[in-house]
C-alpha cells in the first residue's frame, strides 16, 4: 500500500476538473489521495480468529452482527440500524419499551412472527446491492422526465384528508412521490426511512390487490404509526403507497387509487413504463434499469454515483443511481466480491481517522477508483486493463454522461402538495404522529 500522490487531489468539480488530473505516484506525503486498499481496523470491533462481531443497544435491545466480510464497524452499526428499523417499523420504539418494562425477559419474535422474510430481504439487499445503505440514498427508476413530472402532478392532484405522502415504485425503486408541504415542513423524510417502504411494499404479501396496515417511519416519528394503503396498478409490477394518518381512511384512499390508475391510463404512463422496463404482466418482474455500456466508456463495468449538489429545500430525497451489474459480475459469488470491494473503498473515504478524497486502486481482476467532492460521490470499478490516463479520461466521459441524463436518473424537483382538510372532526389522527409538531 502507498500513500500520497505528486500532484495535490483534485479540486471539487465536474468532469471538467479531472481532465487534468494525474493520479497519485508512489512518492509524497499525504493529501488525502491514497493508492491501494488498506487492511481496515476499527478499535470499535471484536475480533475472533475469521470473525468480526459489532455490538449496538438501542433502548432495551442487544443487536449483535457476526461477520466475514470486510466491512467496517461503522458499516456493520449501520445494518444493526437498517434492522433495528425494521423491527421499529412494525412495533414501535414506544411499544418494545412497554413490553421490555413489564417483562425483562420477553420473547420478541412472538410479535415478529411472520416479518423474518423481510429482515431476510433486507440483509440480503445490502449484499446484493449496497449502494443504497451505504450510500443513504434511493435509487429511481430511469424516466424521461416530462412522463415522471406529469405522474408527480396527477399524485399531487389525487389527494384525500390525512394523506401524508404518496409513492410509486417499481422493483423497490422508485418512479416519484408526493409529500404533503406541512408535514415536511417541520420534518423532512429521512431516505432511510422511505428505502424502508420501498422494501417492506416488496414483500410477498404486496404482490397482488390491495392492503391497508399501520407502519412507523423509526426516523420520522419512532413511537408513532401512519395508516398505508399499498396496491399494485393494472395487474403490473407498478405499485402505488399511500401513507395516511386517519385509521378509518381506506376507502378515501382506495379512490385516490381508482383516479391515479385512471390518470395512468390516459398519460399512457403503464404502458410506457412497461416498455422502459421490458417487463411483461408477470408480478416478478424486474424494476426498470440500463447497461452501463449506455455510457458509451469502454472499459467501465460498473459504478454507484450520488450526487451533492441538491438544493438544501430538495435534500429530504437524497438518490444515487448505478447500471444493472453484467458479466464479469453475473455470478452470485462475484457479486459479493464486488460488494465488498465498494465496502472498503467507503470505509477508507470516510474513516472518521484520516478520510480521503481519492482512491485509485489496482486488483488483479479490476481497478478501482474512488472520489467525493461537494458536487458528488462515486465509485467506479473498470477493467484491470486500464491505466491511470485511461481511468481519468473513463471518469471524465462517465461524469459527463451523468451531468447530461440526469433529468432521466434523478427526481430533481420533488413534487409538494396540501391535503384538503378534514371533512369531519372524527376524521382526527388517532396515533399522536403530529404531536408537537
Amino acid at each position: 500500500m502507498e500513500a500520497g500522490g505528486d500532484t495535490a487531489a483534485p479540486a471539487s468539480g465536474g468532469a471538467e476538473d479531472l481532465e487534468g488530473t494525474q493520479l497519485p505516484s508512489e512518492e509524497a506525503g499525504d493529501n488525502g489521495v491514497q493508492e491501494g486498499l488498506p487492511d481496515l481496523k476499527d478499535g470499535d470491533l471484536e475480533e475472533t480468529e475469521d470473525h468480526k462481531l459489532v455490538f449496538l443497544q438501542q433502548g432495551p435491545l442487544l443487536l449483535v452482527a457476526v461477520s466475514r466480510t470486510p466491512q467496517s464497524a461503522a458499516q456493520l452499526r449501520g445494518e444493526l440500524l437498517a434492522v433495528h428499523a425494521q423491527i421499529v417499523s412494525t412495533l414501535t420504539r414506544a411499544s418494545v419499551a412497554r413490553i421490555f418494562a413489564h417483562k425483562q425477559n420477553y420473547d420478541l419474535r412472538r410479535l415478529l412472527a411472520g416479518s423474518e422474510r423481510t429482515l431476510d430481504r433486507l440483509l440480503d439487499s445490502v449484499e446484493r446491492d449496497p449502494g443504497a445503505l451505504l450510500l443513504g440514498a434511493v435509487r429511481c427508476v430511469p424516466l424521461a422526465r416530462p412522463l415522471r413530472d406529469a405522474l408527480g402532478t396527477l399524485l399531487r392532484r389525487c389527494t384525500a384528508p390525512g394523506l401524508a405522502l404518496s409513492v410509486l415504485a417499481v422493483g423497490g425503486r422508485l418512479i416519484t412521490a408526493a409529500q404533503e408541504r406541512n408535514v415536511l415542513a417541520e420534518c423532512r423524510l429521512d431516505p432511510a426511512d422511505l428505502q424502508l417502504l420501498l422494501d417492506w411494499v416488496g414483500a410477498p404479501a404486496f404482490a397482488a390487490g390491495e392492503a391497508w396496515a399501520p407502519v412507523c417511519l423509526p426516523r420520522f416519528n419512532p413511537d408513532g404509526f401512519f395508516y398505508a394503503y399499498v396496491a399494485r396498478l393494472d395487474s403490473m409490477p407498478v405499485c402505488l403507497l399511500l401513507l395516511g394518518t386517519h385509521r378509518e381512511a381506506f376507502h378515501a384512499m382506495a379512490a385516490c387509487r381508482r383516479l391515479v390508475e385512471e390518470g395512468m391510463r390516459t398519460l399512457g404512463a403503464l404502458r410506457a413504463l412497461g416498455e422502459a422496463a421490458s417487463f411483461s404482466n408477470a408480478q416478478t418482474a424486474s424494476a426498470p434499469a440500463y447497461s452501463v455500456q449506455a455510457v458509451g466508456a469502454p472499459g467501465l463495468r460498473h459504478f454507484l454515483y450520488k450526487p451533492l449538489d441538491i438544493p438544501d429545500h430538495h435534500r429530504q430525497l437524497p438518490q444515487f443511481t448505478s447500471p444493472e451489474l453484467e458479466a464479469p459480475y453475473s455470478k452470485e459469488e462475484e457479486r459479493q466480491r464486488l460488494s465488498d470491494l465498494y465496502h472498503r473503498l467507503h470505509a477508507r473515504l470516510h474513516s472518521a481517522s484520516r478520510p480521503l478524497r481519492l482512491i485509485y486502486h489496482v486488483a488483479e481482476k479490476e481497478t478501482l477508483l474512488a472520489w467525493v467532492t461537494s458536487k458528488f460521490e462515486l465509485y467506479t470499478c473498470l477493467s484491470p486493463l486500464v491505466t491511470k490516463a485511461g481511468a481519468i479520461l473513463i471518469v471524465t466521459k462517465l461524469l459527463r454522461w451523468v451531468k447530461k441524463e440526469e433529468d432521466r436518473l434523478f427526481i430533481r424537483y420533488p413534487p409538494k402538495y396540501s391535503t384538503p382538510p378534514a371533512s369531519s372532526a372524527d376524521q382526527t389522527p388517532h396515533n399522536g404522529l403530529f404531536t408537537g409538531l
